[in-house]
């Protein structure tokens, strides 16, 4: 028997996709897209804390900016941090989900997530630095 998940099919052990294409499939990585970033901003809070800064500075990086570039700079470090959060996120949900016993393995990919994250955000201070300061 056949299950139906959110975007695919899954029959025994094979895992099928619907087969659409064009402005189609598009459509439906937009929508599967944007419920990944409802769910991480329902539950996740560092992603919510992130996204919160995240606009509380960039109207500052517009003004601060005195080009495109610099101004590409300072906001693109920041989605650079919520990129590495939304990453660090998928990765603890899929090692939780396949079990809550401690294991080596689940323990290092949550920390090298973690460790992800934590260099997006000094890439964010040194950004920032190297801008004003420049």
């Amino acid at each position: 028997m056949c299950a139906r998940h959110v975007n695919s099919i899954s029959c025994g052990s094979r895992v099928s996709k619907p087969n659409k294409t064009g402005i189609a499939r598009i459509i439906d990585a937009a929508g599967y897209s944007w419920s990944g970033l409802q769910a991480a901003f329902k539950n996740e809070a560092a992603f919510r804390q992130e996204l919160y800064l995240f606009f509380v500075l960039t109207p500052i990086a517009l003004w601060l900016a005195e080009s495109g570039v610099e101004s590409a700079l300072l906001i693109g470090s920041m989605l650079l941090v919520l990129i590495a959060e939304l990453t660090n996120s998928a990765i603890e949900a899929v090692v939780d989900r396949f079990g809550g016993e401690l294991h080596e393995l689940s323990g290092r990919a949550k920390d090298v997530g973690s460790a992800a994250v934590l260099i997006a955000i000094i890439n964010v201070f040194v950004v920032w630095l190297l801008v004003i300061a420049g």
